[in-house]
């Protein structure tokens, strides 16, 4: 665990005791803060306790005495209604931070010659596959690499920091809004679509909290930004009139005059007087389809800003397992292949999956954002047929009808899955997909994408064995 050292003698409020509220309390604690941690949750409170967070009631104490409130990134402190620890801190100028913050302020605490390489991701999609990628290669190539954040461990939970070592942090907006004082050594911006509208206002306010990953940086760091779409496009530009950071564009729609590009297998790298090819992505079997050449374009671009020899970044690349819950295969039941997208929380990351295969028996639907799928018909030729599931299913069920476009209202997931699969195997096609994307949030149903996706895994590894034993007996009753 990280001590904050930085908050010695601060009274600070902490509200949200999940994840990272309670290792939040407990490095505020070891620093020497004196910790006024609160949730609206009885259980939580009670499990935040027993792991020796100081557990006091926000509601009957002065906010005045407060130096900080350290409020959950999930809580909101403005939109779209702020939560009442946020009103009684704006009330008497308490700033309102993250665990982000708290970490930031530890790194700029120690020499420079002292301090962790700090690598920070962002995007509306993609940021977690492309952390997961540079703490891979990180990994392979020896260094003392850890992963935290918005995937993996609270930040403030990570080993003690020390020069040498290497945190990977995905920052999501949620986070990136209460951070003022984080550097990063390589900041990566991959793409910027409408997501958490309702948190934020509108995409040129969520535009402004996503670049603020690249704040604090100097003429020492490294800029990536994703420029196949038209926000990161006009932020290269934008960046490049000023003078100082170095500023690598990455695409996989596109051949780059200067920066790292991946088109139809290459991952070629043009940020010096002459391109080199680092790796071929066909050989990648974790990195299927076009978003995932952009987030390995980006994290090889992040590396090698570090001064790492890129052919080994690319060896490292070729041998990433893959994330869980995101493109990954479970397994196959004779020509069927079973694909867990769970963690597609919106249109756009399912747009990822329903692009890179053809042949889908789709999976979707949970809690759905503003614009339901419809921005998704445009690949509704890769779909055979669609299966429906939770609080949105009617609301898809009618945007796919106007489609003319086959589907089923299974309400569940194990009914869903057991409909895709005898369809799959009954279609003849020779290499059928049962995907699940949902392009929703999965509240109505499951606790979050990790838990459903985990759902799917069960019940397609029964159905897998299922077939197996089916397939034993029948090839025993012929003998």
């Amino acid at each position: 665990m990280i001590e904050a050292t930085t908050f010695n003698g601060r009274r600070v409020a902490v509200f949200g005791l999940g994840r990272t509220g309670v290792t939040a309390a407990l490095s505020l604690q070891a620093g020497g803060a004196d910790v006024w941690a609160w949730d609206d949750r009885d259980v939580a409170r009670d499990d935040a306790a027993k792991a020796g967070v100081h557990v006091r009631d926000l509601n009957e104490v002065d906010w005045a005495k407060f130096d900080e409130l350290v409020l959950s990134p999930g809580v909101p402190h403005e939109l779209p209604e702020p939560h009442w620890t946020a009103s009684a801190a704006k009330a008497f100028d308490v700033p309102i931070i993250c665990d982000i913050e708290i970490l930031a302020r530890e790194i700029n605490a120690r020499p420079e010659d002292d301090r962790p390489k700090l690598i920070a991701i962002t995007g509306t999609n993609g940021k977690s596959t492309t952390t997961a990628l540079i703490g891979h290669v990180l990994h392979s190539l020896g260094k003392d690499a850890q992963i935290g954040g918005n995937i993996g461990r609270g930040v403030l939970d990570l080993d003690r920091m020390h020069a040498g070592s290497h945190y990977v942090i995905e920052l999501s907006s949620y986070q990136l809004e209460r951070t003022f004082s984080l550097r990063a050594n390589a900041a990566i911006l991959l793409n910027l679509s409408p997501d958490h509208l309702d948190r934020h206002g509108t995409m040129d306010a969520y535009g402004e909290i996503k670049t603020r990953i690249f704040n604090n940086q100097t003429s020492a760091d490294t800029v990536v930004i994703g420029v196949d779409d038209d926000f990161g496009k006009a932020l290269t530009t934008k960046l490049k009139a000023r003078n100082g950071r170095r500023i690598v564009p990455v695409s996989a729609q596109r051949a780059l005059g200067h920066g790292v590009c991946a088109l139809g297998g290459p991952l070629m790298d043009r940020t010096g007087r002459s391109g080199r090819v680092i790796c071929d992505l066909t050989k990648a079997k974790a990195l299927e389809g076009t978003h995932n050449a952009q987030n390995a374009a980006a994290a090889y671009a992040a590396v090698s800003s570090l001064a790492i020899e890129p052919k080994t970044i690319g060896e490292a690349i070729l041998s990433f397992p893959g994330l869980a819950h995101r493109m990954e295969t479970i397994g196959t039941a004779g020509r069927v292949r079973f694909v867990n997208d769970s963690k597609a929380t919106n249109a756009e990351a399912a747009r990822q999956a329903l692009g890179s295969y053809k042949d889908i028996f789709w999976i979707a639907g949970g809690v759905a954002k503003e614009g339901g799928i419809s921005s998704l018909m445009d690949l509704k030729s890769h779909v055979r047929k669609a299966y429906l599931i939770g609080e949105s299913a009617n609301e898809f069920a009618a945007t796919l009808a106007a489609e003319t476009l086959d589907h089923k209202v299974s309400g569940t997931l194990k009914m869903a899955l057991l409909c895709a699969t005898h369809d799959a195997l009954a279609s003849g096609i020779a290499d059928p997909i049962v995907l699940l994307s949902p392009a929703c949030a999965s509240f109505d149903q499951f606790a979050n994408f990790e838990v459903r996706g985990e759902a799917f895994r069960k019940e397609v590894e029964e159905l897998m064995a299922l077939f197996a034993r089916d397939r034993t007996e029948r090839a025993q009753g012929a003998a």
